[in-house]
């Protein structure tokens, strides 16, 4: 036990814990000040997500779309690339998993199913232009991979409002998805479940994408760890003086990783249309794709606590919805307590570089001053 609580790990979740104390903490005296009832909009936001089945399953729909995500930058980020593109991999696979089950004739389990496949190739597939010119032109990954998303969503408008909104619609979405062709809920249809599985489909969108998220944590962590590919991804991201020195392609690596992490994000876009949306609307994606920065960033770049994360900020979420649907606060606040959290878990984690080039930077005064004094009594 008492290797346990010395454990690098526990101090870890420790010190997440701490982040999160303090961050809460910090949103409460801001509600103070901006609220006339804080304690009431602050008990809304903690409890609020829980107080009812709706409620509890928008908080359950947003995580399992932060899993996807997280996963997703968790795979670049471990390569050591700022890449940022899931934003535009989810777009596009909204917009593909869309048109599939709108427009393509096949009996619906093979729609559903078609629908995950091109989403995937389509997140894979954006990714090449900017992972390209990161890997043989040397261009930012950061900037390439924002403006890849601005164009991203720019064309999911544009092929919306001319070639799938239905004619004489007032408001730029598509049709709604038939519900056979939207995801089944994840409990199975057995008799003993008939009534919970009915209740549950009349007030929440949890469809099986659970399992999908369950498999696709099991994929990345297998896929960073256990595999000669997920090395690579490591080593480049920890040293790439010393990966290519052991003949790793740095070039093949950062690629690989960019265009992989997008079938994570493609499959998320699929998760917003054929779930949580049951259509094609602007601004489907909420952001999301930019969240999974945080995410990552929150679970250490760990694919096995990507989903406890998820489920901590899917929280916030849905905690900021409730409270600016029934208190005089709005969700800006959530946002600053998010960005407390994150801030002060980022420091921490770059508190050992900032000491290493303190104690550096000593050792080098410390040697020079010693050569002068040494100079002077030669003299």
């Amino acid at each position: 036990m008492k290797n346990f609580f010395k454990s690098k790990g526990f101090r870890e979740f420790l010190r997440v814990l701490i982040a999160l104390a303090i961050g809460l903490t910090f949103g409460f005296i801001i509600t103070l000040f901006v609220s006339e009832t804080p304690i009431e909009a602050y008990k809304s936001f903690l409890l609020g997500p829980l107080t009812r089945l709706n409620r509890i399953g928008d908080w359950l729909e947003d995580s399992l779309t932060l899993v996807l995500v997280g996963l997703a930058m968790c795979i670049v980020f471990t390569a050591g690339q700022w890449y940022v593109g899931a934003e535009g991999q989810m777009i596009l696979g909204s917009l593909v998993s869309g048109v599939v089950v709108l427009f393509v004739p096949l009996p619906p389990a093979l729609r559903i199913t078609l629908a995950f496949v091109v989403a995937a190739i389509v997140g894979f597939l954006w990714a090449v232009i900017p992972a390209y010119l990161k890997a043989y032109l040397n261009a930012s990954e950061l900037i390439t991979s924002l403006m890849l998303n601005t164009i991203a969503i720019k064309a999911f408008e544009y092929f919306l409002k001319y070639y799938i909104m239905p004619e004489g619609s007032r408001t730029m979405t598509s049709a709604r998805v038939p519900v056979e062709l939207q995801l089944p809920t994840f409990i199975p249809d057995l008799p003993f479940l008939s009534s919970i599985r009915e209740i549950w489909m009349k007030q929440t969108s949890v469809s099986i994408i659970v399992y999908i998220a369950i498999a696709a944590v099991i994929a990345a962590y297998l896929l960073l760890y256990k595999t000669p590919f997920g090395y690579e991804l490591r080593t480049v991201g920890s040293n790439k003086k010393f990966a290519r020195y052991g003949g790793i392609s740095i070039n093949r690596t950062v690629l690989l990783a960019m265009t992989v992490s997008g079938i994570f994000a493609g499959i998320a876009g699929t998760h917003l249309t054929l779930a949580i949306h049951n259509r094609l609307i602007v601004g489907m994606s909420s952001g999301m794709g930019f969240e999974g920065v945080n995410i990552a960033t929150l679970a250490q770049l760990n694919p096995l606590l990507v989903p406890i994360a998820s489920l901590l900020y899917g929280y916030m979420r849905a905690g900021a919805e409730v409270m600016e649907r029934t208190t005089d606060v709005s969700r800006e606040l959530v946002m600053v307590i998010q960005a407390v959290i994150l801030l002060l878990v980022t420091a921490e984690r770059l508190m050992p570089t900032i000491q290493q080039r303190i104690a550096d930077r000593t050792e080098e005064n410390n040697n020079n001053n010693g050569k002068i004094k040494g100079g002077t009594n030669d003299v």
